[in-house]
């Protein structure tokens, strides 16, 4: 005879099966990912970190000084527009006008507390348990698993690779299906820096015009372009009424990572109800946080050539020391981005040589297992960084590995 409380045994029975409650799809979720590398690096010590996306530059004093601002003028109320202030909101009709060369008022765009927000609300949109996305992979690992997330099937079509990264846009399009919600790609693209060129968004935007499938592309790194000031934008050949939704962050290209807002480009027509899910997701981006935005949107040119530039150091730098390290594979130098991504012959899984990069150069980079399957032998190494550090962590990889 048990002497627990009669309610005991139920209670535990309960807790031992806790996991097998939750959503199967939460419970595929994979768990594994580059902080794994990083809490290693934090026992090794002196570890130059470039496996995230990120880069070593503090946000700006005339950003943090905007949203001190509104701190101290008591903007610490719930935001009374879930899709953004006017301020931010005119700010992004404005820059998007400019740099897209046709009008985008402030009907189209919707802020979001992140870029991946933004990016899980334009899925979670269109995105039915049964159908599929389509995306273009080597892919950021959020995308693939946003999508399973939600409930939708990830189909990932790879780009090919001989010399560089290219799309097959037939390729793209047979992996569509009438089940198919939305295709969706990165320009320019992580980690491989793959950009696509205008001819390329035209041909995305006829073939969502033939089937009705929408076209979500990831712009966060347009602005980090080194073959001009912006890359092309699906915004730059797109109307109104196209099913296209384009996602950006100030994350990258105005040093504002850990700030957490984006915002979503969209159909006039569907503002309406991206407000609304603003509210039930998440009740809006906070006053300061937005006043610290519209100041990066208005002064923040300067920042963006700046940004850009030490970027493009670190990747030439990078061009120039990796192929000292035998059996090097260097694609064409990136046209965007902030990565190196590169390969070892006869390494078919770089996940143990970023080990041993770890421990011998005291170097963290990202492998390329995360990204997919299609781009396993490949290393991640993020160049936004101080270009003398850049430098000292190259040369240690040349050492350990000559």
């Amino acid at each position: 005879m048990s002497l627990l409380p009669p309610h005991s045994l139920s209670e535990k029975t309960h807790s031992r099966n806790a996991f097998e409650g939750i959503r199967a799809q939460i419970r595929d979720l994979r768990t594994d990912n580059i902080a794994v590398l990083a809490k290693k690096a934090r026992e090794l010590g002196g570890v130059i970190p470039l496996w995230f996306g990120e880069g070593d530059m503090v946000t700006p004093a005339f950003i943090r000084d905007a949203a001190k601002k509104a701190l101290d003028d008591g903007q610490t109320f719930y935001v009374p527009n879930m899709r953004g202030l006017p301020a931010l909101n005119e700010a992004l009709s404005d820059y998007q006008t400019q740099w897209h060369g046709r009008p985008i008022p402030v009907e189209r765009t919707t802020v979001a507390p992140g870029g991946m927000q933004a990016l899980y609300m334009a899925l979670e949109l269109l995105v039915d348990v049964g159908t599929n996305v389509v995306y273009v992979a080597p892919q950021w690992p959020n995308i693939h698993n946003a999508i399973h997330l939600i409930g939708g099937e990830p189909r990932a079509v790879s780009l090919d690779f001989d010399t560089d990264w290219r799309l097959d846009l037939d390729k793209l399009f047979a992996r569509c299906d009438a089940r198919t919600r939305a295709i969706f790609l990165s320009t320019p693209a992580n980690p491989t820096g793959w950009t696509a060129t205008r001819e390329e968004l035209q041909a995305l935007l006829d073939f969502s015009r033939r089937t009705g499938i929408w076209v979500i592309s990831d712009e966060v790194y347009a602005r980090l372009y080194f073959d001009g000031e912006i890359a092309p934008s699906i915004l730059q050949v797109a109307e109104d009424g196209d099913r296209v939704i384009a996602v950006n962050s100030f994350s990258k290209a105005w040093a504002m990572t850990g700030w957490r807002i984006g915002w979503l480009t969209h159909p006039s027509e569907i503002a309406d109800q991206l407000g609304a899910m603003t509210q039930y997701v998440n009740s809006g981006t906070s006053a300061m946080i937005q006043a610290g935005a519209a100041a990066a949107m208005r002064d923040g040119e300067p920042l963006i050539a700046e940004i850009r530039a030490r970027i493009k150091a670190g990747l030439d730098l990078a061009y120039e020391k990796l192929p000292q390290i035998p059996g090097i594979i260097l694609p064409e130098k990136p046209r965007g981005g902030m990565y190196a991504f590169f390969t070892l012959k006869g390494e078919a899984d770089a996940t143990a040589v970023c080990e041993r990069i770890l421990e011998t150069a005291r170097v963290g980079l990202a492998p390329g297992y995360h990204f997919g399957e299609s781009s396993r032998a490949f290393l991640r190494m993020c160049t936004f960084r101080d270009t003398e550090e850049m430098r000292i962590a190259l040369d240690r990889m040349v050492d350990a590995m000559r």
